[in-house]
């Protein structure tokens, strides 16, 4: 895959207010804690995620991707009867049909010409969105595309926290549900462009990048409707191998084709999962932790909105100096690696 045409016209997220502490949620899994006599601070030692934060549990995936969408446009680039491919690219989804981006367009005041359509792969659909808008604009049949992602994890932390101190689990028992625990909430848009619409403006713009695909592995992390609520049962362990597995045949491609080596990228975005996955990854690669931004510690993991949300707090906060090399880094279950180059 290789974009030679395509920009990052502008990036703009959404943070809820409400904030929620490792803490807090092991407050409330006391009963499961005494039960089988588990220490405090577990969840954060074992992490690193201090905090997350959450919308409410009835706010929509729609009006989080809206938030984010109207940050973007209030920036001015373009008015809303220019946007020809809106992408809604988030795990979470107001319903079945009609299609989530449906909603975010009202919610944006869209004009009639727009494309709508949703795109799901577990946390890798927003970079799946970005790659599909991209090659639609390389291929000049569009001009101009937003992708947004919104993600609320309350639902299924709650749910979580409910099955934790009801059911009778032992230690064994409770490890597939864990990772429910650091799911966070947040939403995040950007709008692509052809490169000669920016002119002089300095902004990033798409590189080259590979895909590798493993679903052998694609029973490693489920999650489903259960009635009203949700759950998601996840062998973290397993996952965590055949992740490093992928990643690492994704890095031979990409390294073939560009040239890159570990130290090529002056600044790194990955998925945010949590501390140990982001180390055994970038020890098995060889890539520096010290190129890495990170989130996962205040925003915990907000599934597809956490690559392109950490790579927008990168910019935001002047660590992607301008011109030089940045890496977007992907996993997602199923099991789908995704390595793209982009020029900050």
């Amino acid at each position: 895959m290789e974009f030679p045409n395509v920009a990052v016209e502008a990036m703009a997220y959404a943070l809820p207010s409400e904030i929620v502490s490792s803490e807090e949620l092991e407050d409330r899994l006391l009963p499961l804690y005494e039960r089988l006599n588990l220490p405090k601070g577990r969840l954060e030692l074992m992490t690193g995620i201090r905090e997350r934060r959450f919308w409410p549990v009835d706010f929509l995936p729609s009006r989080a991707s809206a938030e984010a969408g109207n940050s973007l446009l209030a920036q001015g680039f373009a008015p809303p009867d220019e946007i020809d491919l809106l992408v809604h690219a988030a795990v979470c989804r107001d319903r079945l049909e009609p299609a989530t981006a449906s909603y975010v367009h009202k919610l944006m005041g869209l004009g009639p010409r727009t494309q709508i359509l949703d795109v799901s792969n577990a946390c890798l659909g927003f970079l799946n969105g970005l790659l599909l808008a991209g090659g639609l604009i390389e291929s000049g049949q569009i001009k101009r595309a937003v992708i947004v992602a919104g993600e609320n994890g309350r639902p299924l932390v709650e749910r979580t926290i409910e099955i934790l101190n009801e059911r009778e689990l032992d230690r064994q028992a409770i490890k597939p549900f864990f990772a429910n625990l650091t799911i966070g909430a947040a939403a995040v848009a950007w709008s692509l462009v052809h490169r000669d619409a920016v002119g002089d403006r300095k902004v990033p713009c798409l590189g080259q990048g590979v895909v590798e695909t493993d679903t052998s592995h694609n029973h490693l992390c489920e999650g489903d409707t259960a009635g009203d609520s949700l759950e998601m049962q996840t062998d973290s362990e397993e996952l965590l191998h055949a992740g490093i597995s992928v990643s690492g045949r994704a890095w031979e491609q990409f390294s073939k084709i560009t040239g890159w080596t570990p130290d090529t990228p002056d600044l790194i975005a990955t998925h945010q999962v949590g501390r140990a996955h982001t180390k055994s990854v970038f020890e098995a690669i060889g890539l520096n932790p010290e190129k890495n931004f990170s989130t996962f510690e205040t925003l915990g993991n907000c599934g597809s909105v956490s690559l392109p949300i950490t790579y927008a707090m990168a910019h935001e906060s002047g660590r992607a100096e301008h011109g030089k090399p940045a890496l977007l880094f992907g996993i997602g279950s199923g099991l789908s690696c995704i390595i793209h180059s982009i020029t900050n």
